[in-house]
């Protein structure tokens, strides 16, 4: 039902001008879907939408690409002033985060949603990305590498 659900709020949000979260959910339910606030919200954060201005000055809700996360600013600083070093084990990623940052950096490389990178693993100060395949990971790193530079 949930992806039912999520398939459709990107449907609408294409083929819609939906400003706010009162008319996704009023859309959801002219097409059968039951839905509270809470799922809405939910949804738009895993989704990651995000809102756009129109050509009339209001804002929309729209799909936000990979490359339109990794431009956010806050994603940005995060890495910049996280991230330390970087080295490569197979296909492990080890990057070194200032103290206490790790989790943030993690949640940051999750968002940008790098399609080699099967996940995260997040400690204090220590990330261990692990990358699909090992011949992958130094262009891993290096594509990271070209957004704190």
């Amino acid at each position: 039902m949930k992806t039912k659900r999520q398939r459709k709020i990107i449907e609408l949000i294409t083929n819609y001008d939906i400003e706010t979260q009162e008319e996704l959910a009023a859309k959801l339910v002219e097409n059968g879907f039951n839905v509270t606030q809470a799922t809405i919200s939910r949804d738009i954060r895993e989704l990651n939408l995000t809102k756009i201005a129109t050509k009339g000055g209001k804002q929309k809700y729209a799909v936000q690409s990979s490359s339109d996360i990794v431009s956010n600013s806050k994603y940005m600083r995060v890495l910049n002033d996280g991230i330390i070093t970087m080295d490569t084990a197979g296909n492990i990623l080890v990057v070194k985060t200032v103290s206490g940052m790790a989790m943030a950096v993690a949640a940051a490389l999750d968002a940008m949603q790098i399609k080699e990178i099967l996940g995260c693993i997040a400690g204090d100060d220590t990330i261990m990305c692990v990358v699909k395949h090992a011949e992958e990971t130094d262009r891993v790193k290096e594509h990271i590498e070209s957004f704190i530079r």
